[in-house]
């Protein structure tokens, strides 16, 4: 009990030392006093996880389709807004693309770049709609663990981010994933559109390579930023390498699951294809004699013929 106390006293003297070295700047901004908001968001997401299926489970799933459209060209709009004000504010600042140290003064272009960084984290507690989405819709089948995972540890690691390291390097994956995040949202904003507006989006799976792109341009920043050591913290570093590489692994198995376990070889391709062309075939030809009038039943086709030919020896036999 002892060594439990004992350890206990030493984590909450250990926060306290890091407060002393967090960024004054955002501290009295909203969620960033302190971090039991967050913990408390993220566990009622979890919660929420836990109970939303069992409250589903009798009642028919809501359509949502106009909230849907609302959601997500709003989600568009924000992540957009934080893309441009990262680069705007980045480029004002003279940010270097290779290292870039934080500069907790209060700068016009270092706060800029801090308020949308912010706004970034924010956008990351949002995003726990989709999953209340998925679940009030009754697609389950949505909310892997990859899904949970990725909104889950996003929103709440955010917030180490911010709290300490609210400028730098930060601002690099994030204004990258905004921008990734405006064609996501864009296309679920369309696809919420309807069946009109679905059957052009042909490009979903791009969507999911430029993520894993994204994983590994950002292992390669901050490899680079370790091997020039640059002025950030270098824990910060070598977390967000094993972190990127967690999603690059689960992003590639979902990929491998939807895009490449389920396609058919190009000979069933070809073969159901020249079936698929016979078949058209058959039915255009059979419209066709519809057409002409026609009798298209194989059994009533016949029966024509044999009258005809019996029509025809009867001839014969009065010639003869």
């Amino acid at each position: 009990m002892e060594i439990v106390t004992h350890l206990i006293n030493d984590t909450i003297e250990f926060y306290k030392w890091t407060l002393t070295i967090a960024d004054k700047r955002v501290e009295k901004w909203p969620l960033m006093d302190n971090p039991l908001p967050t913990l408390a968001i993220s566990t009622s997401y979890l919660l929420f996880l836990w109970l939303g299926p069992k409250y589903m489970k009798n009642r028919e799933p809501f359509q949502l389709r106009k909230t849907l459209i609302v959601y997500n060209f709003s989600m568009v709009f924000l992540n957009f807004f934080i893309f441009k004000e990262l680069f705007m504010a980045a480029r004002a600042a003279r940010y270097s693309y290779i290292c870039q140290s934080v500069d907790y003064s209060d700068d016009p272009n270092e706060v800029r770049v801090a308020g949308a960084l912010w706004w970034y984290f924010i956008s990351k507690g949002i995003e726990y709609l989709d999953t209340v989405f998925f679940i009030l819709r009754k697609k389950f089948n949505q909310v892997t663990f990859l899904h949970v995972y990725h909104h889950c540890t996003m929103f709440t690691l955010w917030w180490i981010g911010i709290k300490w390291v609210a400028g730098g390097q930060s601002f690099f994956g994030a204004h990258m994933n905004a921008l990734i995040h405006v064609l996501m949202y864009l296309y679920y904003g369309l696809a919420s559109c309807g069946p009109k507006i679905q059957k052009y989006l042909w490009w979903k799976k791009y969507l999911t390579i430029i993520q894993m792109i994204q994983f590994h341009v950002t292992i390669g920043h901050t490899a680079l930023s370790l091997y020039v050591n640059c002025d950030f913290p270098h824990w910060m570093h070598y977390s967000l390498i094993c972190y990127a590489i967690t999603f690059i692994i689960l992003f590639g198995n979902f990929y491998y699951q939807t895009y490449r376990r389920q396609q058919p070889s190009r000979r069933d391709g070809s073969s159901s294809s020249k079936v698929g062309k016979a078949l058209s075939n058959g039915a255009l030809n059979g419209l066709s004699k519809a057409a002409n009038g026609a009798v298209v039943m194989g059994s009533k086709e016949e029966k024509p013929q044999e009258n005809s030919g019996r029509r025809k020896r009867k001839g014969r036999a009065k010639r003869d």
